[in-house]
């Protein structure tokens, strides 16, 4: 069966020089996130060494079917500050 390509979009994205960097942000966060525990941008972006905007961008490609269409829950802790956690 043939892999779909991983083909991200937006109006800024060139795929010569965006798409490997993207997709080795997308494999760093999804790593962090396999663990199905609750993680705030800040923590993933530590673990990651990308920026908070990033990881946000990642997270929520990897709800996109075309990047495995992951649940990834999010739920609100205080004064603007959520948490995230990816369940499927």
């Amino acid at each position: 069966m043939e892999q779909p390509t991983l083909n991200f979009d937006g109006e800024t994205f060139e795929p010569a020089r965006d798409r490997d960097r993207l997709l080795a942000q997308l494999t760093r966060v999804r790593l962090v996130m396999r663990d199905m525990q609750w993680h705030t941008l800040d923590e993933i972006a530590k673990q990651t060494h990308d920026p908070p905007a990033s990881v946000s961008a990642r997270l929520r490609d990897l709800r996109k079917p075309r990047f495995g269409g992951h649940q990834v829950e999010r739920q609100y802790v205080q004064r603007g500050l959520f948490q995230y956690r990816m369940v499927g």
